[in-house]
């Protein structure tokens, strides 16, 4: 059975050097796989897509099926590469509200690699500063090699090198992880359900005034 690989790319304009860093990456861990002679099915998710559903969701507290449905995408993932664009020495804000709006537990023990862009290389401290420490509240199994683009590294051999061996890293998560032993490299609760964000249908709800009907409060 295919793997499934989500891929969430927080890049604001089109064309956009987060997605073309995200698409590298799901590019390269696809091959990865594949040589592994396994299959992996990959869903690009666009944050500023749902940049509507996030205001929406964080405002209301009630998201719109477009973000059910994201939500839906990253809860049922193997694994996630997550690409963000750097604002102020950080992650964009609106990659933030999208985590914001997943589940507590939708990314525990899932295999995470993290990936930024930005217009210059003194950003790259980002991947450790702000992203790793955002994965690991998550309780994310975070992959050692973390992937930094600036403007100037795309063509370049270290980056694609860098870009391979993180494929490779996150194929080998995937791969491995229908064999993972929880206590044995792993996160205790590698096994456990996570919430798909999906609303539960609850049947009928009975009128607060009829459960009290009958009742004095004595």
């Amino acid at each position: 059975m295919p793997r499934s690989l989500v891929v969430v790319a927080a890049g604001v304009s089109e064309p956009s050097s987060t997605r073309l860093l995200a698409d590298q990456l799901a590019d390269a861990t696809r091959a990865a796989v594949s040589a592994r002679g396994e299959a992996v099915d990959v869903t690009v998710i666009e944050v500023r897509e749902l940049a509507r559903d996030l205001a929406t969701v964080m405002t209301t507290g009630v998201p719109t099926p477009a973000l059910s449905a994201a939500k839906d995408a990253i809860a049922a993932a193997d694994g996630l590469i997550a690409v963000s664009p750097v604002f102020t020495a950080s992650y964009s804000g609106l990659f933030k509200m999208f985590f914001d709006a997943l589940d507590p537990d939708a990314l525990t023990g899932v295999p995470v690699l993290v990936a930024a862009t930005a217009g210059t290389s003194r950003h790259s401290l980002v991947l450790d500063h702000a992203l790793r420490p955002l994965f690991s509240y998550l309780r994310a199994q975070i992959l050692p090699t973390g992937v930094f683009a600036a403007t100037e590294d795309f063509g370049s051999a270290e980056l694609a090198t860098r870009i391979s061996r993180a494929g490779a890293e996150l194929a080998g998560a995937l791969v491995q992880a229908d064999g993972a032993v929880a206590g044995f490299g792993g996160p205790s609760d590698l096994g456990a359900p996570r919430r798909s964000g999906k609303a539960l249908d609850l049947g009928p709800v009975a009128d607060f005034a009829d459960l009290l009907r009958g009742h004095t409060g004595d």
